[in-house]
C-alpha cells in the first residue's frame, strides 16, 4: 500500500492507459481475422485417424500421426462455413506439428471443393496472439523493473527496428548501394539513439558512444584483414548461397551489426562505473580509475563474451543434432553449421575486448578535461 501511496497521479493515468492497451490489443488479435487476406478457421474438432511407427536408413525412429480436423472459417467469402482439413505430423515434429482444439490456422480452400463440403489444406498456424502476448510481458517487465529508463528502452528498440526495417527495404530495392556503408550508417544511428535516450545528454554517454564505435570499427577491420589474409580458409558459406547478392558482404553486414550489442553494453558499463567513482571522489587519482577500470574489464569481459558465444550458437543447436542423428560426422556437421556462428562469436569477443581499455581511456580523458573546466 505504501508504493501505491507514492505513485503520482500523472503516473496513474500512464498504468491506466497502459493497461487498457494491452487489453484492446489482446481483444483484438483475437478478433483481427477480417484484417487477412487468407483464409482463416478455427480449429473445432480433431480426430486421430492413423498412427505409424517409421525407421529411416539410419535407424532413426519416429511414429507418423494423420489427425482429421473440423473447423470454422472465419473469414472470407465462406465465413461461417465449416471446413474438412488433414494433417500429417511426427512426434519429432523437425517439419511438421499437431494440432489442437481452439487453434486458428491459415488454410487454402480446395476450388473444386463444394460449397456444402469445403475441403482445404493447412498452411500454417496463426500466431500473432502468443507474439503479442509476449511482448507485452516483456514491456511490463521492462516497465517494471526500469521504470522510465525502461520506457526509453522500449522507445530506442522501436525506434532501432524501423531504421533496420527502412535500411533493409532500401537496399532491397537499390541493389546498388554498398550494404556495408548501410550498415555503417545503422550501427550509428542505433548507437546514438539507444545511448542518449537511455542514458541521457552527459559526458558519460558522450565517452561510451565514441567508444562503441571505435570498438566495432577496429572489431570490423580486424576481422576483415584476418578473413583476407587466411583466405577465408575454414568458413562454410553454403546456408547462404541462395542468396541473390554477394553473400561475403551480407555476411560482413550481419557480423558489423551483430556485435554492436555486446560493444554496446561493455561501453556504457565502463563509462558508467568510471563516472561514478569520480562522482563518489572528484580527487580520485587517475591511477585509481585506471586500476579500477582494469578490475571492471576483467570481471564483464568473460561473461559478455560467455553471451555473445551461446546467443549465437543456440540457433544452430537444432540443425547439429539432425546432421549427428543421420550419421553426419562431428568435423562436417560443425563446420557447416557452426563457422559462420562461431566467426561471428570471435568477432564480437574482439570488439568486447578491445572496448574496454578504449571506453576506460575515453572516459578518463573526459573527466580530465572536466577537471581543467572546474
Amino acid at each position: 500500500m505504501h508504493y501505491f501511496k507514492k505513485i503520482t497521479y500523472k503516473q496513474r493515468i500512464f498504468y491506466a492507459l497502459l493497461l487498457l492497451g494491452c487489453a484492446l490489443s489482446i481483444f483484438f488479435v483475437h478478433h483481427n481475422e477480417q484484417f487477412y487476406d487468407r483464409p482463416i478457421a478455427e480449429i473445432l474438432k480433431v480426430k486421430v485417424t492413423e498412427s505409424e511407427p517409421i525407421t529411416d536408413m539410419y535407424e532413426n525412429e519416429d511414429m507418423l500421426y494423420t489427425q482429421q480436423i473440423k473447423a470454422v472459417l472465419k473469414n472470407g467469402q465462406h465465413k461461417g462455413k465449416t471446413i474438412d482439413l488433414t494433417n500429417d505430423y511426427s512426434s519429432s515434429g523437425a517439419f511438421d506439428q499437431e494440432y489442437n482444439v481452439g487453434n486458428e490456422i491459415f488454410v487454402a480452400i480446395d476450388a473444386h471443393s463444394k460449397q456444402s463440403e469445403l475441403t482445404g489444406t493447412i498452411l500454417d498456424l496463426k500466431r500473432d496472439q502468443t507474439i503479442m502476448m509476449i511482448a507485452w510481458i516483456f514491456i511490463l517487465v521492462l516497465l517494471i523493473i526500469g521504470k522510465r529508463q525502461g520506457l526509453f528502452a522500449i522507445i530506442s528498440l522501436v525506434v532501432n527496428a524501423c531504421i533496420l526495417t527502412l535500411a533493409l527495404d532500401l537496399y532491397v530495392k537499390h541493389g546498388s548501394l554498398n550494404l556495408l556503408f548501410i550498415s555503417g550508417v545503422c550501427v550509428l544511428l542505433f548507437t546514438v539513439i539507444s545511448l542518449l535516450l537511455i542514458s541521457g545528454l552527459n559526458t558519460k554517454t558522450y565517452a561510451a558512444i565514441i567508444s562503441t564505435l571505435l570498438g566495432t570499427m577496429i572489431a570490423l577491420i580486424i576481422s576483415t584483414a584476418v578473413m583476407w589474409l587466411t583466405g577465408e580458409n575454414g568458413l562454410r558459406y553454403e546456408e547462404m548461397q541462395f542468396l541473390t547478392r554477394p553473400y561475403r558482404t551480407v555476411f560482413m553486414a550481419g557480423l558489423f551489426i551483430g556485435s554492436l550489442g555486446a560493444v554496446m553494453d561493455v561501453a556504457i558499463t565502463m563509462s558508467s562505473s568510471i563516472f561514478a567513482l569520480y562522482e563518489q571522489d572528484s580527487r580520485i587519482s587517475l591511477q585509481a580509475l585506471k586500476a579500477s577500470g582494469q578490475e571492471i574489464g576483467k570481471d564483464i569481459m568473460g561473461t559478455i563474451t560467455s553471451i555473445l558465444f551461446f546467443a549465437y550458437i543456440c540457433g544452430s543447436i537444432p540443425m547439429v543434432i539432425l546432421y549427428l542423428k543421420n550419421s553426419s560426422t562431428l568435423g562436417l556437421t560443425l563446420s557447416l553449421n557452426l563457422s559462420l556462428e562461431l566467426a561471428r562469436a570471435l568477432a564480437g569477443g574482439i570488439g568486447v575486448v578491445l572496448t574496454i581499455p578504449i571506453s576506460q581511456y575515453t572516459a578518463i580523458f573526459f573527466i580530465n578535461r572536466k577537471r581543467v573546466k572546474e
